[in-house]
């Protein structure tokens, strides 16, 4: 698996990997905290613009059309494998205004961060989640998120990849999260 830039020509497949992960949740005792179509196509497509989104790959060893379960398949450039996208996510080292504040607890530290948000798998490949979390932590050595109470799924990954629970904060829309740090 490797870790790269998510471009325009991958907006169809991101946007399917979100609509998989919405029902995932809503499934596993979290409806509301993506509910009403989150991430919108026009949140990603800045993403992207930004320079934010990035997508896990990994290289499909049964070349294209092989497997129907391998939606998201794709011909990489000067590759003969296809490549297959496996998960998305926002990554950036901006500070997140959401952080600013934060209750029943504290940041660990004060040092720059970077954000790991709006991370989705598409299901088929154990261990993706952990390894994005990973690369983002190799990237800044000091990384943040958060997510919502009831996203039990998400909490026990972040714990399992050594995030401690920090607080609370709010995002945008005034809605509580559970916020985590990892620090080197």
């Amino acid at each position: 698996m490797r870790i790269r830039k998510t471009t325009i020509n991958d907006l169809d497949t991101v946007m399917k990997i979100y609509a998989r992960a919405r029902g995932f949740m809503a499934e596993n005792g979290n409806p509301t905290q993506w509910k009403d179509s989150y991430p919108s196509e026009e949140l990603i497509r800045k993403d992207i613009l930004d320079g934010v989104s990035y997508v896990c790959v990994d290289e499909d060893s049964e070349g294209p059309g092989t497997n129907p379960d391998r939606e998201g398949t794709e011909k990489s450039s000067g590759s003969e494998n296809p490549e297959v996208i496996e998960a998305v996510f926002m990554y950036d080292v901006r500070e997140d205004p959401t952080y600013a504040v934060i209750e029943d607890g504290a940041w660990p530290n004060d040092r720059p961060y970077g954000v790991l948000h709006r991370i989705a798998s598409s299901g088929r490949k154990k261990g993706v989640a952990s390894f994005c979390m990973q690369w983002c932590f190799a990237q800044c050595g000091n990384l943040r998120c958060d997510t919502h109470d009831d996203n039990k799924v998400m909490q026990h990954v972040m714990r399992k990849n050594g995030f401690e629970y920090c607080g609370r904060i709010y995002v945008e829309d005034g809605s509580p999260r559970v916020a985590f740090q990892k620090e080197k």
